[in-house]
């Protein structure tokens, strides 16, 4: 049974879907009531729940106890491509941002790995960026949260080399989701960044660089500072 947040739309719902049609029995996370009665219809399960806050963390939580959880998503995500960093209003959105993009998926782990250890076998994928291995100048702390869930996601990895639990990091580019509607320039489809990460997984990846991140990872192998003289005017 795999468990994505925020699979009730863009990359988490392709996901999803292309889980379910390699025969996973998959439950969604996601805010909106009709998003998710719409994925209840494709014959998965929903749990609705906003992981910026404590409540939206509980209620996840409480949806999967005592199921037997072997994959957990941490795809949910907002965006703050647009923080002022000098404007204390948007303060607010920040820690919007650190609460769903960092803090969630920190607890969700807490909360699951020892259902995940009662697996045979189990693996966490953690969706971060490839702004996580260089960040952009318009999105600071949307860049903070990836990197620090990157960090986190390799220091894990560690921690559970020797389990039954595989940490696996998924590293998209710019994808065309809801989050990045006002962005112009090339965008990978939603589609084809999920299978990408779900070849990844089954293949047994632990780091999954996807579309135009292979190149930033290349060029940041060569030279650090080049990768982050690109990406910081991106």
């Amino acid at each position: 049974m795999a468990l994505v947040t925020g699979g009730s739309d863009g990359i988490g719902r392709e996901i999803a879907l292309q889980l379910q049609a390699a025969g996973a029995n998959v439950i969604v996370t996601g805010r909106s009531a009709e998003k998710l009665q719409a994925m209840a219809g494709l014959g998965f399960g929903t749990i609705a729940g906003d992981l910026s806050t404590a409540a939206g963390l509980d209620a996840v939580v409480a949806g999967v106890s005592g199921k037997p959880i072997a994959l957990l998503v941490n795809n949910a995500g907002v965006g703050a491509m647009d923080y002022s960093v000098d404007d204390p209003a948007n303060l607010a959105t920040a820690v919007n941002c650190l609460h769903t993009n960092l803090d969630a998926p920190i607890a969700l782990c807490a909360h699951l790995i020892p259902a995940l250890r009662a697996q045979p076998e189990a693996a966490i994928v953690n969706v971060t960026s490839g702004l996580a291995i260089a960040p952009c100048g318009s999105g600071a702390v949307y860049c903070a949260t990836k990197a620090g869930l990157r960090a986190y996601t390799q220091a894990l990895r560690y921690v559970l080399k020797d389990s039954n639990v595989r940490v696996i990091e998924a590293l998209p580019p710019v994808v065309a989701t809801n989050m990045t509607a006002k962005r112009d320039g090339k965008k990978m489809t939603a589609h084809d960044c999920a299978a990408e990460i779900v070849r990844g997984i089954r293949t047994g990846k632990t780091e999954i660089n996807v579309g135009m991140v292979k190149m930033l990872q290349l060029v940041h192998s060569i030279s650090p500072a080049l990768a982050r003289r690109i990406m910081i005017k991106f």
